[in-house]
């Protein structure tokens, strides 16, 4: 993959960054306390380009690589998880979809609108039987005439209270189990059929919106299937093997801003009269986030080189991602404990990210279930023999 100019990428990134600290960063507080992202963020981050910097440039984005799309990330991960997650599905796991498999017009009826934030797509794979695993997969997608037919129930789906279209994953073949017989499709949210339950109220990340989505008899044409019929499934497991990536540079910005807000705070405030920067027990905590910080951010940029080569598009990814968000983990909670009592309070920064950070081990995908297809994957080349 070619990428950008390399003084043109620079470019995005420094304006990336300069908007991340010097205007988000100062309204943090207000997201998490109103639940929502200020209509002039949203302008700014479409003035930017940032709905659709990792669409294709044809089609209006900025057609970023795997290596350019972590640097942008860990810009994004240095402020609340609710700014990026207002772009992150039109430029991730929806927008790719379309990107990847969609067809020439489904391609030239969505990128642009999409890439300049005018449409807001969402991915609706989830349900309450089938997280990581589709076997429990219920909605359902059968033929009437030329149309399809959807029924079903998605659940924790990231931006459908905003969202103008869903990729939609559902069951076409009753007859297939597991991964097989998926198919995707596009949905306008405004069709007969679609609902939206209220906003989910989550321990974190808030001003990022997440609900139930319920499609009842919903009909769409047949120009409404995304690629292959019964393939659905294989196309979400690509693309989220890229989101699984981007989740880990996410991780490594918020470490980074609470490793930031950390040694501030233990350069000033005082224990008898010196600074707890003084103790080294203190001195400790630091300097184990910042080990594992550098650890994770050269894990993440060495395997986006990879993903971006072809060489692993799948094992590294999921590396990445369950290495990096146990580490950011273990950072917030340092950073709350080198705060003492202040880190406890809800004014303090690294309050907020001890609780938006709790998320980054359960979606895109668990630990546990990056565990398994990392076990799983690595016994597969060795030879071993599927049950």
């Amino acid at each position: 993959m070619s990428g950008m100019d390399a003084d043109v990428f620079a470019q995005v990134k420094d304006a990336v960054r300069q908007l991340v600290r010097e205007v988000v960063v100062p309204r943090e507080e207000e997201i998490d306390l109103d639940d929502r992202i200020p209509e002039e963020l949203r302008g700014a981050a479409a003035d930017m380009g940032l709905f659709g910097y990792a669409l294709p440039e044809e089609f209006g984005g900025l057609g970023v690589t795997m290596s350019e799309d972590v640097q942008l990330a860990f810009e994004f991960g240095y402020t609340t998880p609710a700014f990026r997650s207002l772009f992150g599905t039109n430029n991730g796991i929806a927008g790719q979809v379309i990107a990847r498999f969609g067809t020439e017009g489904q391609k030239q009826t969505y990128l642009p609108r999409l890439a300049e934030g005018s449409l807001i797509g969402s991915f609706a794979l989830t349900e309450a039987e089938a997280g990581s695993d589709p076997a429990g997969l219920r909605t359902t997608a059968r033929r009437d005439g030329d149309d399809w037919v959807i029924t079903g129930c998605k659940r924790y789906i990231t931006n459908a209270p905003l969202a103008d279209l869903f990729v939609v994953f559902a069951r076409s073949n009753p007859a297939e189990r597991g991964g097989r017989g998926i198919s995707s499709f596009v949905v306008d949210a405004r069709a007969a059929g679609v609902s939206i339950g209220p906003h989910d109220k989550k321990m974190g990340q808030s001003g990022a919106w997440t609900s139930e989505v319920f499609f009842d008899d919903v009909r769409v044409g047949a120009d409404a299937l995304i690629g292959e019929e019964g393939r659905g499934y294989s196309k979400a497991l690509t693309v989220l093997s890229r989101g699984r990536l981007h989740i880990a540079a996410l991780c490594v910005g918020m470490a980074q801003r609470v490793l930031d807000e950390s040694v501030a705070y233990a350069a000033t405030a005082k224990q008898g009269g010196a600074p707890i920067g003084r103790f080294q027990l203190v001195q400790a905590m630091l300097a184990e986030t910042h080990a594992e910080l550098l650890a994770a951010r050269s894990m993440v940029i060495d395997v986006a080189t990879r993903y971006d080569s072809g060489e692993d598009t799948s094992v590294g990814p999921s590396s990445a991602k369950l290495f990096c968000s146990e580490m950011v983990a273990r950072a917030t909670d340092r950073a709350v404990q080198v705060h003492g009592g202040l880190g406890y309070l809800r004014s303090t920064p690294v309050e907020r990210f001890y609780r938006d950070a709790r998320l980054y081990r359960l979606y895109e995908g668990t630990s546990e279930v990056q565990k398994v297809i990392i076990g799983g994957a690595l016994l597969r080349a060795a030879g071993m023999p599927k049950p």
